[in-house]
This record gives structure tokens, sequence and C-alpha cells, in this order.
């Protein structure tokens, strides 16, 4: 988990995204300091202890990948008996950290009582945060992702402000509202003095998409602590240059391909879900569409018919080949 005192570079929650798989691949690069789950929502009851062992498998390797990259459960929901419930189990699960999404925008999770939805109501993300920091062990940190507010950069002050007292042992801040979901403008400037002012571990996040981002981000926040999550995917170097600039990583960043990506996440996809004819290429292709809108992989629509991993990688192949 977080060392506040260290430099840290976070693999952020992407739903659908960082799966298991995808945290065990990425943290055999050595560039992340530790991944937060995917969130599990938490409705009408408490999560029970064999869900979170189902859902997260590092929970049986002492909440850490393989190659031991530490990883954070997350959990969503905006009833506090029933957070502290699900967090309890997640600890009895194995759970060595746990997160609080206040931050999702997706319309359906907002509409039932979590995520963003609740940065309208900051007594109740304080709420939350004490109803979980009291139920878990003083061991246990228990920290919050909030965006900047509902519809106003302004909102984040009062928002942080009681997610610190609920006892967040820090806060990770994306840099935009709920409304603006992924759209630009990204808003840095707010981080930093919610830094300043609370003078609690802040993770900065949201539009680090190369390295020059990175050092503009570092500059007008102050922060020693950065989470990123798509851009990661769409430029794989990424995660090694921001370590590297960090003092976390030695360097140089190692080669890769795109096929050589696309086979250790099969390789991943197998070890913890068993084989499948088709799971891999879906992911494959996934991955590669952000690339392709986000970063410089030009053959998306190359493969993106592509039904098998095997058809997928004579696709890959016969492309390249062609451009090169």
């Amino acid at each position: 988990m977080l060392d506040v005192s260290s430099p840290a570079l976070v693999l952020a929650p992407m739903d659908g995204i960082t799966d298991a798989p995808m945290r065990a691949l990425q943290g055999a690069t050595g560039a992340f300091s530790y991944s937060v789950t995917e969130f599990l929502r938490v409705a009408n009851g408490s999560i029970p202890a064999k869900v979170f062992r189902r859902d997260v498998p590092e929970l049986e390797n002492g909440s850490k990948t393989r190659d031991g990259m530490p990883v954070q459960i997350q959990i969503l929901g905006g009833d506090p008996e029933h957070m502290a419930e699900s967090a309890m189990n997640a600890v009895q699960a194995g759970a060595t950290g746990i997160d609080i999404n206040f931050g999702c925008p997706a319309p359906t999770v907002n509409r039932h009582d979590g995520g963003a939805t609740l940065l309208k109501f900051p007594c109740r993300v304080r709420d939350v945060v004490a109803a979980v920091r009291k139920a878990v062990p003083q061991s246990i940190p228990v920290s919050a992702k909030l965006r900047l507010g509902w519809d106003s950069i302004d909102a984040i002050h009062e928002n942080a402000a009681m997610a610190a007292e609920g006892g967040a042992s820090w806060l990770t801040i994306h840099a935009r509202t709920r409304l603006q979901g992924y759209q630009p403008p990204v808003y840095w400037q707010p981080i930093g003095q919610v830094r300043q002012n609370l003078g609690l571990p802040i993770i900065a996040n949201g539009d680090i998409w190369t390295i020059d981002d990175f050092r503009r981000c570092q500059d007008m926040t102050g922060c020693q602590h950065f989470m990123i999550g798509r851009s990661a995917l769409a430029n794989p170097s990424l995660p090694y240059q921001i370590s590297y600039e960090l003092g976390l990583y030695e360097g140089p960043v190692p080669a890769w391909t795109w096929e050589s990506l696309m086979k250790n996440l099969q390789t991943e996809i197998e070890q913890c879900q068993g084989p499948a004819t088709n799971r891999p290429v879906v992911r494959f292709k996934q991955w590669l569409k952000l690339a392709s809108n986000f970063g410089d992989f030009s053959h998306f629509d190359a493969v993106k018919l592509s039904a098998t991993p095997e058809e997928f990688f004579a696709n890959l192949q016969a492309a390249q080949s062609l451009a090169a």
C-alpha cells in the first residue's frame, strides 16, 4: 500500500479492464507501487468474504500479485453500515487495505446511490469513511477516491475535508467533475490546494498521458504520489518513464511489442481463469481499441474482427508486415 513518506505510482481501478490478469501483467513490470481493484459494489447488503476471494484472487497471496505488487480492495456504496460490514469481510478474506469509491461517473452507479453521486452530500462522504474506518483494524489503511465535485471543481475542498474528518489515510483525486466524465479540460491545481490545506497524502489522477503531462501535474500539484490507468495501456512505456522520474525504477525502459504484451496477457488470463477460446481475444481488442484511440497503435482495423487468439496474432503480424 501507500508509503506516505515515499513517492508512488499506482495502477488505477478501471471497471472491466484492470482485473486480476491485467493486475498480474502490470505488476510484473515493477513500475507500479501498488494497484487498486475494480470496485466491488455494495448494494442491498454487505459483500461476503467469499465474493472478495472469488473476485480478487490475490487475497490468497497476502493481497499481492504473483510478482509481489500489493493490491488494495476498492468498495463502492452509499450505506455506511453495509460498507462497514463489507470492509470487515474484505479484511477477513485477506485484504490489507480498503479504498472507497466516490468517483465513479457511470449513470447506473450514480442512480443507485454509489460513486460520484455522494459528492453532492459531503456529510455522507464523511459518514461512509468513518464507518469503514471504525469497522476495520487500525493497521488496515482506509483511503478514498474522489472527483473534484459533481458539477463544480470547488466542491473538492469540502468533500476532501469530510473524507479526512472521517479518518481517511490518504485521498486519490481525479481532476475532473462527475458531469465532465472523461472530457477535457483537466484541473490539477485544486489537487495541490487540497494537499496544502489538509496536510494529507494526496494521489493525483487524471489525464497524465505523457511524461510531459506528468511533469506538469507534478509541478501544479506538488504531489509525490500519482495514479494512471488508461494511459498505462495506451502507452506501455509510460509507467516505466514516470517510475524512473520518481526514483522507483532504475531503467532503462524494457523492449516490448504489442504482440508480446498480448501473449503475456493471454498467459495471465489462462492462469487466472483457465483456458478459453474467445476470452483472451476480447481482452486483446479491448486493450488495443484504447491504444488506438489514445496511443499510437495503428492496426486496430486489421485485428478487430478476429475471433480467436490464433486469428488475432496472424492478422496483427500481417498488418505489421504491410506497414514495415
